[in-house]
């Protein structure tokens, strides 16, 4: 068994998910190892143009696994959204797709600190995606973030949700000057 791995030296715009599209029809599965639903790759084929930002662009290879590890930031929207739009190209990947259980939750608080850290730093601003996946990663290193795996016990999901919420709310608020979620 080998193995490959695309690592990219520079953020964003590479061509990683053109190479790994390219390479898909040598291996067996693609993971996706870290990252978020940032800026995206766009994928061509059979004259469908379709935007995958979240699930790895192998997935456009009819019998390809593709995994989502532990160290990719899960939203969930953009994950069932990118899911309807293979539908739309007459692709049903669902079965083929694969999502760790330590993936760190992407919440809306996360998108709300996104936006206002960015709107504080004003021109010194660092020019996120305004996505969230910075401060989710930063719950994730903290310790103290939700996981894909806590959404199957709802009683530890709904505790973790609002001790995060009200510590999450009160840097909106006091920090930042924003409305609580």
């Amino acid at each position: 068994m080998s193995n490959c791995a695309i690592v990219g030296i520079n953020w964003g715009d590479e061509g990683k998910g053109k190479i790994v599209d390219w390479l898909t029809s040598k291996v067996d599965g693609v993971v996706r190892f870290n990252g978020g639903n940032n800026a995206g790759h766009t994928i061509v084929v059979n004259g469908n143009k379709t935007v995958l930002r979240l699930i790895p662009s192998g997935v456009m290879h009819p019998t390809m696994q593709c995994c989502l590890g532990n160290g990719v930031v899960f939203s969930p929207s953009a994950f069932f959204s990118e899911l309807d739009q293979l539908k739309e190209h007459g692709m049903d990947a669902e079965s083929r797709l694969h999502v760790s259980g330590n993936c760190a939750l992407l919440m809306p608080y996360h998108v709300a600190l996104d936006h206002a850290r960015e709107n504080n730093l004003g021109k010194k601003k660092i020019g996120t995606t305004g996505r969230g996946i910075g401060p989710a990663y930063a719950d994730k290193i903290n310790r103290v973030g939700i996981r894909v795996h806590d959404l199957f016990n709802a009683d530890h999901l709904h505790d973790k949700v609002e001790a995060s919420l009200h510590q999450k709310n009160q840097m909106l608020v006091k920090l930042y000057n924003r409305r609580p979620i």
